[in-house]
């Protein structure tokens, strides 16, 4: 019996004549290439919202319960003139600062012991399982009878606002982390911090900068709310005592500026620091879309 074999197709390679027919390019079209721009529709969502503000101000008619985006722009720019609102704001960037770093360097302290032992991933669960749906502001009585007046009751409840919500968006980056390089690390016998600084962190980093993103908000709102409180306590403070103290005055188009600027430094912080930081890491590691 005769095995038959299939047919054998010759090799060959076909020459290419060179392309000659100069650069060949596909651009969009125009409006199409304008709108791919993510600050011009971030911008016109921004007039957007400015226009409904107008509107809805003139439409009450009453300046006292809601200023016109004119009268609040006014306000803004004789505040930032007379230097009131900086000095607001570097009191409160000052204090956010100090309440912000070391909520990171207690998250990471406590995230480092949770990879590392079970004890630690159980004080870890339990802690955040208590204190985290505990809202910031509720912790203001203590932190008045325990620091009494003055920043360090800021920082106490800054640094509560930013350790839970850090702590789990960094303990979660840690846990999807690849086997593959959990191994790799041991086999290079790192342990303890060294292996969480070397292999966990660098892989966690997506979710590490989302939790950072978020405890930021959390501290942000918090320091605004509490100085609310200590503004009305001891006479003084940031921005959230600017806005405090316009509204007993009735100067309503003072508090919006107050609030504007809030909102300008949230924004400023989102779309310059936390955006460039993640196109030198997570964009430019191929971490992140």
């Amino acid at each position: 019996m005769t095995l038959l074999q299939p047919p054998v197709r010759p090799e060959y390679e076909r020459e290419l004549e060179p392309f000659t027919g100069g650069t060949v390019e596909r651009q969009l079209p125009l409006a199409a290439r304008i709108w791919a721009q993510g600050w011009l529709r971030k911008g016109l969502i921004l007039l957007a919202l400015i226009a409904l503000w107008e509107a809805a101000a003139r439409w009450q008619a009453n300046p006292l319960l809601l200023p016109t985006f004119g009268a609040t722009a006014r306000a803004f720019v004789s505040g930032i003139a007379s230097g009131e609102l900086l000095e607001r704001t570097r009191i409160s960037l000052l204090v956010l600062v100090q309440g912000y770093a070391l909520g990171i360097v207690l998250s990471l302290l406590l995230t480092t012991l949770a990879v590392s032992t079970q004890l630690g991933r159980d004080l870890l669960s339990t802690l955040t399982a208590m204190f985290n749906p505990l809202p910031a502001i509720a912790l203001l009585p203590l932190a008045l009878l325990w620091f009494g007046l003055g920043q360090n009751s800021l920082i106490f409840v800054l640094v509560h606002s930013v350790l839970w919500p850090l702590s789990l968006s960094i303990f979660a980056g840690f846990q999807g982390v690849p086997e593959t390089l959990r191994m790799t690390g041991r086999n290079y016998g790192l342990k303890g911090w060294r292996y969480v600084w070397q292999i966990l962190l660098p892989a966690a980093l997506p979710s590490v900068l989302s939790g950072l993103k978020i405890a930021w908000a959390f501290a942000w709102r918090t320091l605004i709310a509490a100085e609310l409180v200590f503004g009305a306590s001891s006479g003084r403070g940031g921005l959230g005592w600017y806005i405090f103290q316009n509204r007993n005055e009735l100067y309503t188009d003072n508090v919006f500026a107050g609030l504007a600027l809030v909102i300008v430094i949230g924004l400023l912080v989102e779309n310059l620091a936390f955006a460039s930081l993640e196109r030198v890491t997570v964009h430019r590691w191929g971490q992140q879309r």
